[in-house]
């Protein structure tokens, strides 16, 4: 009688478990579809998407992380992607697409080196070399920008909202952003420091995009707290106070015995007389304006309006701090201790109704060190994409000033560094050569995706462009309006350096990540109440849900 070999299961029940080229396949084949995704979305002439969640909230936007993260993606691989969108979001704020447009192409380039039986730790380390270099490549190829060079800037947040919903005011827009930026701006030891924070940005359904405006203080979305305050005040010495204005109550509870009527009087006027020393105090440190981050007792309201000063309760918590740095106000949590020092000045305090609420303009103040931009638009999804726009130009400027260095747009920079990549993998030896110069093909989906979207021939386009390369113009790029060559530099196309040197190092490195992942174990159905596998992971060879 033969002897039958029992099986041996290492895995729960229900685990799938995919391992060597299949895994590859499937993982790349994820990120590929992730990338194509936000491609069309890519240059001046990038399409929007729509999204619509679960409950029919629509966002219409072509900002990539915003289109990867409000698509609820699941498969684990394509979930790698989408961290290489946020990463680049949070360094500079731009060029989320082209970073993930350039992972999945990476990737696509692996999958032919895969098939000719290179080793994926051959094509990792090829990329990886081909990575550093590019670095080297992009820090030579950068030109300077310092902060007085405010027609650079200006170029450069007008390059981050082209192609945008904001592009119709992006003339107005960018100087708006190159004044806050230079604003907040300060310096410590030769050092330029630039915190976005100090920027808030307020948004209004009404009006058009060109009634945005920059406001040299602080918005508050609150309104005075009694009609009888004035409501405008100039010349506005601010009191800013993060404790109540109002007679605290016992911390345990306490029972008061009275036995004459007249008691229930003295101390009713014995609580009247505390307000009225609370704002007696607010008065005498010269304060004619009062931002309360807690509560306004109605009688203090009253005395206040009294006194003639304008009061506003319930501010956040960033508010009272965004009006500190604009207004040079302290914060007081005593009342007893509040002094002339600690008030903040502005030209003006006024309340304005904008669209259907009223606000508060804090305006007009010495050397803000936070600022606010408003912005109108006329549906709540044009304020929405025209906010995304403004984040990006900011961080574009911002990313600018901190690094020192920009370069041209419009697919230059992506085509001379492909080209020196050829030159350097022809140094050398072995089948690393072969990943570098897939790394270089790689790059130049950059314009190729700029020509289609535009509606270019890029076959016809990329010819044209790597020979003007090769007669050495460096900002040769591709003008989407009339399907040409142009200068990009020259045509005031400039992004930030740290753009492209930020979306090479993570796309390059979730590429490498990714190629190294040779077996996709997926635990199997948890048990009852648990979530249910990613879909995607089940089966793992044939087709792949992605949301």
């Amino acid at each position: 009688m033969t002897n039958q070999i029992q099986p041996i299961f290492i895995l729960p029940e229900g685990s799938q478990r995919t391992t060597g080229r299949s895994a590859q396949r499937t993982n790349i084949m994820a990120a590929k579809l992730v990338a194509e995704t936000v491609r069309t979305t890519l240059g001046p002439k990038g399409m929007d998407k729509m999204l619509v969640d679960s409950l029919g909230d629509v966002v219409v936007t072509n900002d990539g992380v915003t289109i990867l993260q409000e698509m609820n993606i699941e498969h684990p691989a394509a979930k790698m992607i989408v961290e290489v969108a946020k990463t680049q979001e949070n360094e500079v704020g731009d060029g989320t697409t082209t970073a993930v447009v350039i992972a999945g192409e990476l990737l696509k380039k692996a999958e032919i080196l895969l098939e000719q039986e290179i080793h994926p730790t051959v094509i990792a380390r090829g990329y990886r070399l081909a990575a550093e270099k590019s670095l080297i490549i992009l820090n030579q190829m950068a030109e300077k920008v310092t902060e007085n060079d405010d027609e650079l800037l200006r170029h450069i947040a007008m390059t981050a909202m082209t192609g945008k919903g904001a592009e119709t005011s992006k003339e107005l827009l960018s100087s708006l952003i190159v004044k806050a930026v230079k604003s907040v701006m300060e310096k410590e030891n030769g050092k330029l420091m630039i915190d976005i924070s100090n920027i808030k940005i307020e948004k209004k359904t009404g009006g058009s995009v060109e009634d945005s405006e920059l406001i040299n203080g602080i918005l508050v979305d609150k309104e005075k707290v009694h009609s009888g305050m004035p409501r405008m005040v100039k010349n506005a010495k601010i009191a800013l106070i993060d404790s109540a204005i109002e007679i605290k109550n016992t911390e345990i509870e306490a029972k008061i015995q009275i036995s004459d009527p007249s008691q229930i009087q003295a101390f009713m006027d014995q609580e009247e007389r505390m307000l009225r020393n609370m704002v007696e105090k607010i008065a005498k440190s010269g304060a004619n304006v009062v931002f309360c981050q807690k509560g306004i007792d109605d009688m203090a309201q009253h005395f206040l309006a009294k006194k003639n000063i304008l009061a506003v309760r319930r501010v956040k918590k960033s508010d009272m701090e965004a009006l500190a740095r604009a207004t040079g106000a302290k914060v007081a949590t005593n009342l007893d201790d509040l002094n002339v020092n600690d008030l903040g000045k502005a030209g003006i305090v006024e309340e304005k109704k904008i669209g259907d609420e009223d606000m508060t303009y804090v305006k007009e103040c010495e050397n803000p060190k936070s600022v606010t931009l408003l912005l109108r638009g006329s549906t709540e999804h044009v304020t929405d994409e025209v906010k995304r726009a403004i984040e990006d130009g900011i961080g574009d400027v911002t990313a600018s000033l901190r690094n020192g260095g920009v370069v041209a747009g419009a697919g230059a920079p992506e085509m001379e560094l492909a080209r020196e990549l050829r030159k350097y993998a022809e140094s050398l030896s072995g089948r690393e050569q072969l990943a570098v110069n897939s790394f270089a093909e790689a790059i130049e989906v950059i314009p190729r995706t700029l020509a289609e979207n535009a509606g270019i021939d890029p076959i016809d386009i990329l010819t044209e462009l790597k020979s003007a390369h090769d007669k050495g113009m460096k900002w040769a790029g591709i003008d989407v309006f009339s399907g040409k060559v142009m200068d990009a530099w020259k045509n005031n196309v400039i992004e930030p350096l740290k753009i492209k040197t930020q979306a090479i190092s993570s796309a390059s490195e979730v590429a490498q990540m990714i190629l190294r992942i040779d077996d996709v174990i997926a635990s199997g159905k948890p048990s009852a109440g648990g979530d249910k596998m990613p879909p995607g992971m089940g089966g793992m060879g044939g087709d792949m849900p992605m949301y």
